[in-house]
């Protein structure tokens, strides 16, 4: 295996090759579970729940992203709700998502993309689990992630090498839990929980297959937020693998 360097504006990025041995060899994939939602959105409580469930399972990466398509939407007396969470750039990811998959620009809440390959109604969970199983038996390239945390208070992020395999890597951060009162739109009068909320995505670096070490000093979390890693073609394209990142990076608390 050979060592990689490069540099990326604004970050502090170095590819060193480290031995990492066991830390690679025994960890076990994760397979990452996409949930686009609203709390505006009268079906998607069932698909949050769900969510809920799969971000407490070992070896799953479960997101949550809040779309602000429902923002608008005027439920008689009612009136609407705004998510608190939503932003154009979840919209944005949810409709590329469904472009490469569907070979379409039209989007629904509740969706789960399951490693960037699939999709399914998030409310169905035979469904979704069925995705789940066939994307942990796929013979598709898969490459070892690990997110260790580094002494000035940022992570170093090392991706393990897959010949002929290429892809970026980008680092999410993400809201663990959040309760909130929807007090108008159709889901008035519910208390909603939510997991994992993404707040933000950004590239760190690009993997040309070979084993790679990515710095990231300028790692800032608030209180209850964590972040995570995923390797994938694109910007939602295949999932190469994943990796959350450990607790108290960042200067969040956990």
């Amino acid at each position: 295996m050979r060592a990689v360097r490069f540099a990326v504006a604004g970050l502090a990025l170095a590819g060193t090759m480290h031995a990492h041995g066991s830390a690679f060899a025994d960890s076990e994939p994760l397979t990452v579970v996409e949930l686009f939602t609203s709390q505006s959105c009268y079906s998607c409580p069932p698909a949050e729940a769900y969510l809920g469930e799969l971000s407490g399972e070992k070896n799953i990466l479960a997101l949550e992203y809040h779309v602000d398509y429902w923002d608008t939407l005027n439920y008689g007396r009612h009136g609407r709700w705004k998510d608190a969470f939503s932003t154009p750039e979840m919209t944005a990811r949810q409709r590329a998502y469904n472009a490469e998959i569907r070979d379409t620009r039209s989007v629904y809440t509740p969706q789960m993309v399951i490693d960037g390959r699939t999709e399914a109604v998030g409310s169905r969970r035979r469904e979704v689990q069925n995705l789940i199983s066939k994307a942990r038996k796929d013979d598709a390239p898969r490459v070892a992630v690990e997110v260790t945390a580094a002494e000035n208070g940022g992570v170093t992020v090392s991706v393990g090498d897959v010949a002929d395999a290429k892809a970026d890597v980008w680092l999410v951060t993400f809201i663990r839990e959040v309760t909130t009162q929807v007090v108008r739109g159709e889901n008035h009068g519910k208390t909603l929980t939510s997991h994992n909320i993404v707040r933000s995505t950004r590239h760190i670096g690009k993997w040309d297959g070979r084993t790679t070490a990515i710095d990231v000093s300028d790692l800032t979390l608030e209180d209850g937020q964590s972040c995570a890693v995923l390797v994938q073609d694109g910007k939602v394209g295949p999932v190469l693998g994943a990796a959350y990142c450990p607790t108290g990076v960042g200067g969040a608390a956990s």
